[in-house]
């Protein structure tokens, strides 16, 4: 049975409410929910009858598009999911479903040789990957790196849409370093991903020209807040990031070029995958190569270097020879303290 866009948005709505069981949700609640949904997306103003919402219920309980969703009715007033694990996206795609995604695929394919979207590439071969293995029932053939525990990826839509609009967040954050969490307005400017893990980039409106970088798995809380929204006027975030490795940058640092030397074995791992774009070879040992990058130094710069562990030697900056050396000397102590006794307890 075709669902037109509408229709789809309404159903998606009430998934997200009854799932949402913090709250009680009457008829005219949904109603009202639905109602903002087809404005924010459609720009469709009229209000909706409690027959529609009613029907779109009736139809979501029903099979005729594979949902059977366990909706039920408590006190005669409140509706919600019988199982409070259910939900509409969580069901196997239909014939439908699947015929639809296949057109996708399809009219994505087209744009896979232009140079300015390179980037679906991969979006393309994750579709079609998902569309193999749902038809086939078979492993999926290309494994992509996830994290499946992976907290906060709920907030991605609603921080782009925020962001988009330019609309306030009102966020809850609870960083690694504070004993608990604080709540604060939030202007953001930009998503960015680094190791499948997501950041929001903007400003706190409680600390003036406050540049932030918030971790979404540190969110507690987020959603949107009349407080005015504050333009960006701090970075240019079309090359910000360009001399970065990682996410971390205080504004106004300066980049400096970071010179290594990586043994012979390791040397073309770096060379086949360059640990920056501004990465250069200088010169060639008898042991070993010698590369330099031209980055701000960070914590994710450090980490990046340590993962090498004894096959990478930092030649300059002196300050960064410095950290690394303090880094390896506390590794080695850890590994001191191990006895003969915790090791062989710990094999056992």
């Amino acid at each position: 049975m075709p669902v037109n866009r509408n229709a789809l948005i309404r159903y998606r709505t009430i998934d997200k409410c009854l799932q949402n069981r913090r709250r009680k949700w009457t008829l005219d609640d949904l109603i009202a929910a639905c109602s903002d949904a087809l404005y924010e997306f459609e720009g469709i103003e009229r209000g909706l009858s409690r027959r529609s919402v009613q029907a779109d219920i009736e139809m979501m309980r029903s099979n005729k598009l594979g949902y059977e969703a366990p909706i039920v009715v408590v006190d005669r007033k409140y509706y919600t999911y019988a199982d409070k694990e259910y939900s509409i996206t969580n069901i196997p795609l239909n014939e439908q479903d699947m015929e639809m995604l296949g057109e996708v695929s399809a009219l994505l394919k087209q744009f896979k040789g232009f140079s300015h979207f390179s980037d679906l590439n991969e979006m393309v071969s994750k579709l079609e990957d998902k569309i193999y293995t749902q038809k086939t029932q078979n492993t999926p053939v290309i494994d992509f790196e996830k994290n499946d525990h992976l907290k906060g990826l709920e907030y991605i839509e609603v921080i782009r849409k925020a962001i988009v609009a330019k609309r306030t967040l009102k966020v809850t954050y609870h960083s690694f370093k504070a004993r608990q969490a604080s709540t604060f307005f939030f202007s953001a400017y930009l998503l960015k991903e680094y190791r499948n893990r997501w950041f929001m980039v903007g400003i706190s409106h409680e600390r003036k020209s406050s540049f932030l970088t918030l971790a979404l798995d540190r969110v507690e809380g987020l959603e949107e807040h009349a407080n005015p929204y504050r333009e960006n006027k701090i970075i240019d975030l079309a090359t910000h990031y360009a001399d970065v490795i990682g996410v971390t940058k205080s504004i106004g640092q300066r980049d400096c070029e970071v010179v290594f030397w990586i043994d012979n074995k390791n040397a073309p791992y770096i060379i086949t995958k360059p640990l920056h774009a501004s990465q250069k070879l200088l010169g060639m040992e008898e042991d070993g190569k010698i590369f330099s990058i031209k980055v701000v130094l960070n914590f994710e710069l450090e980490r990046e270097l340590l993962g090498f562990g004894g096959k990478i030697r930092v030649l300059r900056p002196r300050i960064l020879v410095k950290q690394m050396k303090q880094h390896l000397e506390h590794a080695l102590k850890n590994y001191e303290k191990l006895t003969e006794k915790s090791l062989q307890a710990s094999d056992d």
